[in-house]
């Protein structure tokens, strides 16, 4: 699925299901919320915090996946082409950091 395809689905998803979209402070609120569940689930089966029982079950990729919604939420709301915005991103990424990391002692 490419990125253009996915804000397409969760707009017709949000259409048919969802009734309408909720405000931009609500959804970056359970953005907020669901970036929270990813990081209790990191920090507790790869970081040293142990992992509670309540937790064993919970699927990371579930998680990833819910915070992708929201982000391709407001991403429609506010009408950014996530497509194009990461492009520029990494277009970005690469003029600043073409060699910094390379060049980083700490990286090797």
């Amino acid at each position: 699925m490419q990125i253009k395809e996915a804000q397409e689905i969760v707009d017709q998803w949000i259409k048919e299901y969802g009734v309408r979209y909720f405000n931009e402070l609500t959804n970056l609120a359970m953005l907020t919320e669901e970036v929270g569940e990813v990081a209790r689930i990191i920090a507790r089966r790869y970081g040293e915090q142990s992992e509670k029982e309540s937790d064993k079950g919970k699927d990371l990729g579930d998680e990833f996946a819910d915070v992708l919604f929201v982000l391709i939420c407001l991403a429609n709301q506010t009408g950014v082409d996530l497509t194009k915005a990461l492009k520029k991103n990494l277009d970005k990424k690469t003029g600043r950091d073409s060699l910094r990391h390379k060049e980083n002692s700490k990286l090797k």
